[in-house]
């Protein structure tokens, strides 16, 4: 079967959802460590002796995030290797040409998976850091803005306490900057980095057992709603490794020995894949490809644009944020203005879908619960 990113993608949402979950542990300790006593004229005596007891509960919550953390990176994506392994093994059984078995034997995995597995515990581990730092960093931050808000009389301490958590909960842990130089949040840099390790770990496994079976091209299928940096790649022939550029060569007719056909190379697998192809949230599949046996596809009509999804995954981003700031609400009156919130845009996500016909995506919608 054809592979792309997406066959691993649930993977790293997987390993995306402990962070997610562990920041909104803490965004709830804190939440409750303020709330508590609040209204009290020592609140703030009481909130600076109570510190300690907070960093070491915040310190419980990042050790048990850094026992899960590695062995589940680890596991998506050596599960994610498999899974491109399996995917050339039945795409070759279907095209029932005599490679299977070449497929079948034994490759092996174990340094690909941990290359690949170590490079995301590198680019994680500052997260466990920073997640100590800022949530108390934002403690304290609120103590002293609560502390200070009455005597300036611009806010009760309740509002101005609100005030700062919603700033947190609004923007999550923050400051992890990718090659490129963007800034992301904690849940999307993480899920971001898995979804690259993932999906390079299932189409190399792929195109390795591809390699293995003799198979020296592979075809782009066409997604809808494809960005840019795709378009010039879709139902394009690729040699599966070598020189870049595209020209013509001549190859083996895919199931009759001897006669030559001439195949049109649009470059290499490794020359989109660096141009872009194949990148994380892809939806675009390669297969493997017979020349003077396989078609290409017939081009797709789209169910909306790419600016479409792109506004879809805006409004998704705004439901999951008010949901963390329902989390972070301090009374129920707060809570409901903000699930209301969270309505609104559910129901602007409904209307897209149906304008557009673009699938909704629920799983996206969602905050881990797995506190």
């Amino acid at each position: 079967m054809p592979v792309s990113p997406a066959l691993a993608e649930d993977l790293a949402a997987a390993v995306a959802d402990l962070y997610e979950a562990a920041a909104g542990t803490l965004t709830e300790q804190i939440t409750r460590a303020l709330a508590e006593g609040i209204d009290s004229p020592l609140w703030v005596e009481l909130k600076l002796a109570a510190l300690g007891n907070l960093q070491a509960a915040v310190d419980e919550v990042i050790a048990a995030l850094q026992a899960s953390a590695s062995g589940a990176i680890h596991a998506a994506v050596a599960e994610a290797y498999e899974r491109g392994q399996q995917a050339a093994v039945a795409e070759l059984g279907a095209l029932g040409v005599g490679q299977t078995a070449a497929a079948v034997s034994a490759l092996p995995t174990a340094p690909v998976v941990d290359r690949l597995a170590a490079a995301v515990i590198a680019d994680t581990g500052p997260a466990h850091l920073r997640m100590l730092r800022q949530t108390m960093d934002v403690y304290r931050s609120v103590i002293a803005r609560a502390a200070a808000a009455p005597v300036l009389g611009a806010q009760t301490r309740r509002q101005a306490a609100q005030s700062a958590l919603d700033q947190f909960a609004d923007r999550g842990v923050t400051g992890f900057i990718d090659r490129s130089g963007r800034s992301w949040e904690l849940r999307s840099y993480v899920e971001m980095a898995m979804r690259s390790a993932v999906g390079r770990a299932a189409v190399e496994a792929h195109t390795d057992r591809l390699g293995a079976a003799g198979v020296d091209l592979v075809i782009v299928s066409q997604a809808p709603e494809e960005c840019r940096l795709c378009r010039p790649w879709e139902r394009k022939i690729l040699l599966r490794e070598g020189a870049s550029g595209a020209r013509d060569v001549e190859l083996e007719h895919g199931i009759e020995d001897g006669r030559m056909v001439t195949v049109h190379v649009a470059g290499s697998l490794p020359e989109a894949r660096s141009a872009g192809l194949m990148h994380p949230n892809c939806r675009h599949t390669v297969s493997a490809y017979l020349p003077g046996v396989t078609k290409t596809p017939e081009p797709q009509a789209s169910r909306g644009t790419y600016e479409d999804t792109q506004k879809q995954r805006y409004l998704e981003r705004q439901v999951r944020k008010w949901k963390r700031l329902t989390d972070a609400a301090m009374d129920d009156a707060t809570a409901k203005a903000r699930q209301a919130r969270v309505r609104a845009y559910q129901a602007r996500i409904r209307e897209l879908t149906a304008e557009t016909g673009l699938p909704r995506k629920r799983h996206r919608e969602q905050l881990s619960t797995a506190r």
